[in-house]
């Protein structure tokens, strides 16, 4: 029966990584796509708000949810096809991204190593074009496979799509909240480059004395430089980089680095420059300050943190601040990356 599914009034406090206070009037944990259709029939399902929950590692809350929280839970991982040029990988939507990631590699299929250590499940990676160090999940992706909440029917998404841009999708647009990511198909390719142009892996890896990596050994760089610079969700409580870097046209950023010389920038295709959002924080003095029990985390001035007993509104009173701080000085608006419910 579809109702057994249901738990009504549930804490989700353990579901989101921040580990801020929230409950759910109703939650389903979504194992199989089946499952979900099987809710869509009940009678009462239009009239309950929904929202679509994975790994909860990308999330504020602020308050409770009077509706109907889908927990997707679908697991599974196999390679599906392979040709002259790559492996085509498919993943269920509610499994572990970095357990997916080391599997990958420990089979002999590369091109996700970049990506290693990032929360989350494999389903929300596309959501949000989840990248790191140089690579971005669109560069690996096939197809992903979701279910319409609308009509219930099952609907395959290309690559074109997504509609993927920087930390953005389709599904963060017009589409969001109307799909629910059953799997995602990876292409990973057989001809493997490796990708280290980023300062701080290349530092790790010339640390290790190793100058020609395997993707294994990109991985674990990867892992240490993440370990070192983000604190861990289990034990301080955090939603990863909280703010996206901003992207300037060459005019303003010129203008920019007549005032600071030092700021750091990274090329786009289309002329634009990337800043490091973190960078512009810490110049605003905000790294390792608090306000109430949210706080800026003393090695990343880009990971806001739950310094114990946070609520979803002193995190968001915080980003404000920091927003503000960044705005006035460098005239650079800075926005947030989680989904804020």
């Amino acid at each position: 029966m579809a109702t057994g599914l249901l738990q009504r009034d549930i804490s989700l406090q353990r579901l989101n990584t921040f580990g801020l206070p929230a409950r759910a009037a109703r939650l389903a944990a979504i194992e199989t796509p089946e499952q979900l259709i099987a809710l869509m029939a009940l009678s009462e399902w239009r009239t309950w708000p929904r929202f679509i929950l994975g790994g909860g590692s990308n999330l504020v809350l602020t308050g409770d949810f009077n509706g109907l929280v889908l927990h997707v839970r679908i697991p599974g991982r196999q390679l599906i096809a392979e040709d002259a040029e790559a492996w085509y990988v498919l993943a269920g939507a509610g499994e572990n991204w970095h357990n997916f990631v080391i599997w990958t590699l420990d089979s002999g299929w590369p091109g996700l190593e970049n990506l290693a250590l990032i929360p989350g499940t494999v389903g929300a990676a596309p959501i949000q074009n989840i990248g790191a160090y140089g690579l971005e999940m669109a560069e690996r992706f096939q197809q992903l496979e979701a279910v319409d909440l609308d009509t219930g029917e099952s609907v395959v998404f290309d690559r074109a799509a997504c509609a993927f841009g920087y930390r953005d999708s389709r599904f963060k647009g017009e589409a969001a909240g109307r799909y629910l990511v059953t799997n995602v198909t990876f292409r990973l390719p057989k001809c493997w480059q490796p990708l280290t142009r980023y300062a701080d892996v290349a530092r790790e890896l010339e640390a290790r004395e190793i100058s020609q990596p395997t993707a294994r050994q990109i991985a674990e760089a990867v892992i240490a430089v993440r370990s070192h610079k983000l604190p861990d969700p289990a034990r301080i409580g955090n939603a990863g980089s909280f703010f996206k870097n901003p992207v300037v046209d060459a005019a303003t950023f010129a203008q920019l680095a007549e005032r600071y010389l030092d700021i750091p920038r990274y090329p786009q295709l289309d002329g634009t420059l990337k800043l490091a959002a973190g960078w512009l924080i810490e110049r605003c003095g905000w790294k390792g300050r608090s306000l109430g029990a949210a706080g800026v985390y003393e090695q990343q001035a880009l990971v806001l943190v739950n310094r114990g007993g946070a609520r979803g509104e002193e995190v968001l009173r915080l980003a404000q601040a920091i927003q503000a701080s960044v705005r006035a000085e460098f005239g650079v608006e800075l926005e947030v990356e989680p989904v804020v419910l």
